[in-house]
């Protein structure tokens, strides 16, 4: 995964973890904007959620942030 899309990606979980808690959700559309202005970005997190680490379409904020820190 690259740098920018990490950065952005821990930034997101931190933003939900502290406005909702620990026990927050998210898909990785959470990491981009509603309209599809990055498409090689959106795939590469796609591929990453559904195919490498095989996560459900809800995941909480705190294991993917750990997941993405451990990259």
């Amino acid at each position: 995964m690259n740098k920018v899309l990490k950065d952005k990606a821990i930034e997101v979980c931190n933003e939900k973890i502290s406005k909702k808690g620990t026990n927050v959700g998210l898909s990785f559309y959470a990491f981009f904007a509603n309209k599809n202005d990055d498409p090689k970005l959106l795939m590469e997190m796609a591929e990453w959620w559904i195919k490498t680490e095989q996560l459900d379409h809800f995941e909480k904020a705190v294991k993917i942030k750990k997941l993405i820190e451990e990259l």
